[in-house]
């Protein structure tokens, strides 16, 4: 039958190229029409397992914790880090269109204001006391906020210092400050004043310098990266209002929505680099191959003209590609070369015995229309037990690239003869076989106890590897850690205060969320538990009358009747100098820490006073800047306000109170979650008390296990199936087991040898096992058939070159990925090439030393069956 339909395809080849070409016309406008690929990574595993609707459930209810773009505001000073967040928290929400929702966490103006009662008893005590401490400072800063002004400021200090009220080594912190300041504004650079130190005389935790705006982008997942309108418009914002480093700011980005958009970008950034090596290294294998540009031009309008009608149907199929099921494109042309090349050499290898060409052509399809049909129809069976499993990228992928074997399968035996028969190769002067190989095919033949022995040796003693063999469920694992997002996010990941991975639990109630936290406060592997009423701080009476009583001496001085006019660039050097004598002149001949700070700081003002008077001015309008912040933010913290549930603001009780009710519990890890036996530890415990906690840590660590599932069922199935198709096709047990033996100890040997170059399985690379599966069905499957039909000296035969450069052709189509800076996308390509390096060690060595001698070819197969004509009919080859 499939001699029949090539032979037809031959006589009328023009019929069949131009129904291949309405097929691929219809292919490209679908494509071109319809083409959409969803970038949404929460789609790829099915809605139906427990703790995707676990996840779904709390998205929905806070939507406002997923989809976020997280701005990392670093300053100089704690001061210029709030003022820069600030900033760019409003310039974001006058954005609408591309941001649903922007949130200062810990920031903005209700903490701004009430800070204060946030704080212990004790700490609340001691910074009064400091702030009244420092009332002499402010005052004059009040009045003249200028460089001329902090100067003034410093002399008052020195005042009470005269009067007793202070000693100098009181006053090192602030003059130490101030020295740096000033040493900065004379080398040109922003002065960085450090205003908690200089009123507190003690640094702020570095913490209290970074800043967080988070920001809930829209996203549109028909494109590649769905959140790059969004992302541009927060860069271009942050250029706009001068958060630069050199204006002592630096803002970098992480979150869900750039982590996405990145790794998208570092995969396309490297796609023209990959695509360009496999398409000249593809170009040189076929040549070497086919030797026949004729032939590799049939070849490769074939896998074109399978690719568009596969991607049109396949679009017609689901709607829309994912990030997973795109794949099929990669498959299609990994496998469907493979069906051409075969078919190709064997009409090579006929042509060269026959002569002419059409009878070359039907030969061919006589010679590999059995084993084509068994490979195709096993790879369409392996792709297609996908399908049940819950992870729902792999299984649109499963579908798309079943249904590519099957045109490929049926293109390569109607539109390649079709095309061979008009291009006309010329005949074929040489033989297709390696005569060379017949020694060893003969070695192999006499020494098959020895080569079966040393199969089981290395299998056996891989096992201890393929025992400790893991799999990394950590997505930043997969990601280059030089890209900002993922660097930002390894960085906030280090710190308690900051660390995303958290877990999110729902209760009822914000009872029952406070009793649950409660609970979960009690675990060891979790550091602290956050719900509503963490907003709403204890003794507030006590703290607004201590507040209060503070305002009430402060306020006067920090809201003075009138300011002082701005300082020409004379008096801010006349001031500099004034300052630096009575700074020596307190300093004295003394040996102490406050004298030494004294000294340094006159030195500092002496240096700024014979600057460049550009500097000056810089510096000057650098003061004046910070002074108005701070002292704005000190006249908000002394004017605090009873705060209740109901007087917090809106968009903070949404965030952890959804309209029904339901209160949001955030769980905070006590280890290093990037430690993924850490994470997993943290979760399980977690969900000893409440199991139906979501978040990054569960997502990761179920999504890894549904993953890892999917294949190992889906595997099963397609050894199953395979397994049947191969029992009724064969009709011989023995022989099947012959067939997928070496196949299973390919797969055995390939996972063995990465665990120990110390490549483990992750979310990228796992896809390849389902190809070099499908790759190393169809070489073994070619070679049983040729087996059962009595061909000898395999290595030596035309099927085994078809066979290595199908495998060369696959090896340069994905082992270019290896050169990938993603760091996914490279362990892809790696596994790919360790694969194919064993499964095509499975094909020449153990196959054969498996077969054996081949049967005669009475018992071999049933050519009439395959054939349709008696077998004294058929070429005595």
């Amino acid at each position: 039958m499939i001699e029949a339909v090539v032979a037809a395809c031959t006589r009328h080849p023009w019929r069949v190229v131009v129904l291949a070409a309405v097929l691929a016309a219809l292919g490209i406008w679908e494509a071109a029409t319809a083409f959409a690929v969803n970038t949404n990574t929460a789609g790829l595993i099915s809605a139906n397992a427990r703790w995707r609707r676990d996840e779904i459930a709390f998205a929905r209810a806070f939507p406002a914790t997923a989809d976020l773009i997280v701005a990392v505001v670093d300053g100089d000073t704690a001061t210029r880090a709030d003022a820069a967040a600030t900033r760019l928290a409003a310039a974001l929400g006058a954005m609408p269109r591309l941001f649903r929702g922007v949130e200062q966490p810990d920031g903005g103006p209700f903490f701004r204001r009430n800070g204060l009662l946030f704080l212990p008893p004790d700490q609340l005590a001691a910074t009064l006391r400091q702030l009244g401490r420092e009332r002499a400072l402010l005052a004059p800063l009040a009045a003249d906020p200028s460089l001329r002004g902090l100067m003034g400021a410093v002399g008052a200090s020195l005042a009470g210092e005269r009067a007793g009220l202070v000693g100098l080594d009181d006053l090192a912190p602030s003059f130490t400050v101030l020295s740096e300041a000033l040493g900065r504004a004379a080398a040109g650079r922003r002065p960085a004043l450090e205003w908690q130190a200089l009123l507190t005389g003690q640094a702020p935790p570095p913490s209290a310098r970074r800043k967080l705006v988070v920001a809930r982008p829209v996203l549109d997942y028909g494109a590649l990266e769905p959140g790059s309108a969004a992302i541009g418009a927060l860069r271009a914002a942050v250029q706009r209002l001068g958060l630069t480093p050199d204006q002592g700011v630096t803002v970098r980005l992480t979150g869900d929505v750039p982590l996405s958009d990145e790794e998208f970008a570092t995969v396309a950034q490297d796609a023209p680099l990959t695509l360009s090596l496999t398409v000249v290294a593809v170009a040189i294998i076929l040549f070497l191959a086919l030797r026949s540009f004729r032939i590799i031009a049939a070849v490769l309008v074939t896998l074109f003209a399978g690719l568009v009608v596969t991607t049109g149907a396949g679009l017609l199929i689901v709607g829309e590609f994912n990030l997973i099921s795109v794949a099929f494109a990669v498959l299609f042309v990994g496998l469907g070369v493979d069906f051409g090349i075969q078919f190709a050499v064997r009409y090579r290898a006929e042509r060269h015995g026959e002569g002419d060409l059409q009878p070359a052509l039907r030969l061919a399809a006589r010679g590999v229309g059995a084993s084509l049909t068994l490979a195709a129809v096993s790879l369409l069976a392996g792709f297609l037990s996908f399908l049940p499993t819950a992870f729902k990228g792999v299984s649109e992928l499963g579908l798309i690239a079943g249904l590519g074997m099957a045109i490929a399968y049926v293109a390569n035996l109607t539109l390649l003869p079709a095309l061979l028969a008009l291009f006309r190769p010329p005949p074929e002067h040489a033989p297709m076989e390696t005569a060379s190989l017949a020694g060893v095919d003969r070695w192999i033949a006499r020494n098959r106890p020895v080569v079966l022995a040393a199969t089981a040796a290395v299998v056996v003693a891989g096992a201890p590897f393929l025992a400790s063999m893991s799999f990394d469920s950590n997505p930043m694992d997969l990601r280059s850690p030089t890209v900002e997002s993922v660097a930002t996010f390894r960085d906030l990941a280090r710190d308690p205060d900051t660390n995303p991975n958290v877990v999110e639990v729902m209760a009822p109630s914000l009872a029952a969320a406070d009793r649950l936290a409660a609970r979960l406060d009690m675990l060891p592997e979790v550091a602290r538990t956050v719900t509503l009423s963490r907003f709403v701080p204890a003794g507030q009476e006590e703290k607004l009358a201590a507040i209060n009583g503070a305002a009430a001496e402060l306020l006067p001085a920090l809201s003075p009747a009138k300011a002082a006019p701005a300082p020409g660039d004379a008096e801010i050097v006349a001031a500099l100098h004034q300052t630096a004598r009575a700074l020596r002149a307190a300093a004295g001949g003394r040996n102490t820490t406050g004298a030494a700070a004294a000294r340094a700081l006159a030195d500092a003002a002496n240096a700024l006073a014979a600057a460049d008077p550009a500097r000056r001015a810089r510096a000057n309008a650098a003061v004046g800047e910070e002074v108005a912040v701070v002292l704005g933010q000190l006249r908000d913290e002394l004017q605090p306000s009873r705060i209740t549930r109901a007087s917090l603001p809106a968009d903070l009780r949404a965030q952890w109170v959804a309209p029904g009710g339901r209160a949001r519990v955030e769980v905070t890890p006590s280890g290093d979650t990037s430690d993924s036996g850490v994470a997993a530890d943290f979760v399980a415990a977690v969900r000893t008390i409440a199991p139906d906690a979501t978040g990054a840590p569960v997502t990761i660590i179920e999504s890894g296990r549904t993953v890892v599932w999917s294949f190992i069922e889906a595997g099963l199935l397609a050894l199953a199936a395979i397994f049947v198709i191969l029992v009724v096709t064969l009709r011989r047990p023995l022989d099947v087991l012959l067939t997928l033996g070496p196949l299973v100890l390919a797969g055995i040997m390939s996972l063995e040898a990465a665990s120990i170059v110390g490549l483990p399985l992750n979310f990228a690379n796992i896809i390849a096992l389902p190809l070099m599966f499908g790759v190393g069905v169809a070489f073994h499957i070619y070679y049983i058939v040729a087996w059962r039909a009595g061909v000898v000296d395999m290595l030596a035969s035309s099927l085994t070159r078809a066979i290595f450069f199908s495998a060369l052709t696959t090896g340069a189509a994905f082992g270019s990925l290896c050169l990938s800076r993603h760091p996914g996308t490279a362990s892809m390509g790696q596994l790919l090439l360790i694969s194919l390096i064993f499964t095509l060690l499975a094909a020449f060595i153990i196959v054969p030393a498996f077969l054996g001698p081949p049967r005669e070819r009475a018992e071999a197969l049933d050519l009439e069956e395959w054939a349709g004509r008696p077998r004294e009919d058929l070429p005595a080859d």
